[in-house]
């Protein structure tokens, strides 16, 4: 719970709207901001013809080139390296299963019980082996380069039931361990799994930063059963087994892909040089392959409605009489169901510069109401909502337009670092993600189509995000991290290094 003091200066920050003054501008962009309009380019981004709009992919590209077109239709100046887009250099990674191998001792993976998660050209021969349990976080935090540098570490991957061996809490810790061991310079990696662990043998071809250092550490994932069983038996750490393992050279080819920026200037002597940024991801997750029936995950809710959102938002915006103080930056972006690869691609390549970017607002999953704990009319829920004073200025404008701006007691902080405003945090920028429904029917699944949304509702909530936007954009104080959150401690500290 924020303290008072906090909350009364959130709320003087967030800068008092003229009571005289702001309905009518609510009703100007009301009138701007149509549900038929958002219907039109929601049905489109989530049609059939795009194919899920997985990263890469053609239908990712006609989206691309969709949003470009209202861009320019608004009149948005556009501000990329190539008109509206800003070119992002990437790879794709596929490994080679050319003459893979790999034994611990005299048991030799058999075929397809081994594929390559991180493809690195290796060949070992008898190395030594170190064991760790992917569950046991004091000993992973404890590990040091001394001990496994050069050596082959063998990670058992608890069964906790399922394929994929599972849960979030599994998959953030799977995440930790490999960015440790990146660090620790082990020879290789390896996630030794029981045999209803498999990986999912459709799985995409990995994407890397064309820009950034190649991997050095090869990753495997192993579910041969004589392999996992002298695992399981070993203690952690050393072990007297050796490891052999041949793994060819990926198969590396450059990749398309592209945020979509453009930009309404600001007018402000002193402010039009700071940057409110407002995103949302335009990707989803293509098709299920060899799937019976339906299979295309139209991504409508996630994150169409984001992405029509930003281009009705700028829209409205742009149509103003009155310019805002500061400029704001309208930017779709790619990949964020691969981790967020565009937003990163942005913050690492950023248009405008990081320390002038004064907030993001991120804009997911808007459109469906029917959450799965009940219907959520005329709201919104914050991620972080404690962690700024964005919050406050939301719910001011919500007093106007009858909108609420809601904390979720459970999901609020919970959720956020589960889209692409955590790569803004994580560049010190204030940042939060809109969303009208956390978990709804047919989250992630082919279901989530066009048809299902609550465009009336959807133009009500862009209303209002639209004028919270405006507000930041034309006051004199930024938005700024809460410093008496803990949770934002490691946030504030880039922040004030910039």
């Amino acid at each position: 719970m924020r303290s008072a003091k906090f909350l009364f200066t959130a709320l003087a920050a967030a800068g008092m709207l003229a009571a005289q003054g702001q309905p009518p501008l609510a009703q100007r962009i009301a009138a701007r901001l149509r549900p038929n309009d958002l219907k039109a380019d929601v049905s489109f981004l989530a049609s059939d013809a795009l194919q899920g709009r997985a990263t890469p992919s053609p239908g990712l590209e006609i989206a691309a080139e969709y949003i470009a077109a209202q861009f320019r239709r608004a009149g948005l100046e556009p501000v990329g390296d190539d008109g509206y887009f800003q070119s992002a250099a990437f790879q794709s990674v596929k490994p080679n299963p050319e003459g893979l191998e790999f034994t611990l001792d005299t048991a030799n993976a058999e075929q397809g019980t081994v594929v390559i998660q991180e493809a690195v050209a290796t060949d070992l021969n008898r190395a030594a082996a170190f064991k760790i349990t992917l569950s046991d976080t004091a000993a992973l935090d404890a590990l040091t380069a001394e001990e496994v540098r050069g050596k082959v570490l063998l990670v058992e991957v608890p069964d906790v039931g399922g394929a994929g061996g599972g849960g979030m809490a599994a998959f953030q810790a799977q995440r930790r361990m490999l960015a440790l061991a990146a660090k620790l310079e082990p020879a290789m990696v390896v996630m030794v799994r029981a045999a209803g662990q498999q990986s999912n043998p459709n799985a995409r071809v990995p994407l890397r930063d064309a820009t950034a250092p190649a991997p050095k550490v090869p990753v495997l994932n192993v579910w041969d059963k004589a392999i996992h069983d002298t695992v399981a038996a070993a203690q952690p750490g050393p072990m007297e087994a050796m490891v052999s393992a041949h793994i060819a050279a990926p198969i590396v080819q450059p990749v398309k892909l592209r945020n979509v920026a453009g930009v309404l200037r600001g007018t402000d002597a002193e402010l039009k040089d700071t940057y409110v940024v407002v995103t949302a991801h335009y990707d989803h997750l293509g098709v299920r392959p060899n799937a019976q029936g339906d299979g295309i995950y139209n991504g409508a809710n996630d994150d169409a409605s984001g992405s029509a959102s930003v281009i009705a938002i700028a829209g409205a915006l742009a149509e103003l009489e009155e310019k805002p103080k500061r400029t704001i930056v309208f930017v779709t972006v790619f990949g964020e169901e691969l981790g967020g690869l565009g937003a990163r691609w942005y913050t690492s390549h950023p248009i405008f510069p990081i320390a002038k970017t004064v907030a993001d607002i991120n804009l997911e999953q808007l459109g469906r109401t029917d959450d799965s704990e009940g219907p959520k009319v005329a709201q919104f829920n914050l991620t972080g909502f404690d962690y700024t004073d964005i919050a406050a200025t939301f719910a001011k404008v919500g007093a106007v337009t009858g909108v609420q701006a809601i904390k979720h007691e459970k999901n609020s902080d919970s959720f956020f670092n589960r889209s692409d405003n955590a790569s803004f945090a994580d560049a010190g920028i204030p940042s939060t993600t809109l969303s009208v429904s956390y978990i709804f029917p047919d989250y992630h699944q082919p279901g989530d189509e066009w048809q299902k949304l609550d465009y009336d509702n959807l133009a009500k909530v862009d209303v209002t995000v639209a004028l919270g936007i405006l507000d930041m954009a034309n006051s004199a104080q930024a938005p700024q991290w809460n410093k008496e959150n803990p949770k934002t401690a490691r946030y504030v500290q880039v922040r004030e290094k910039q």
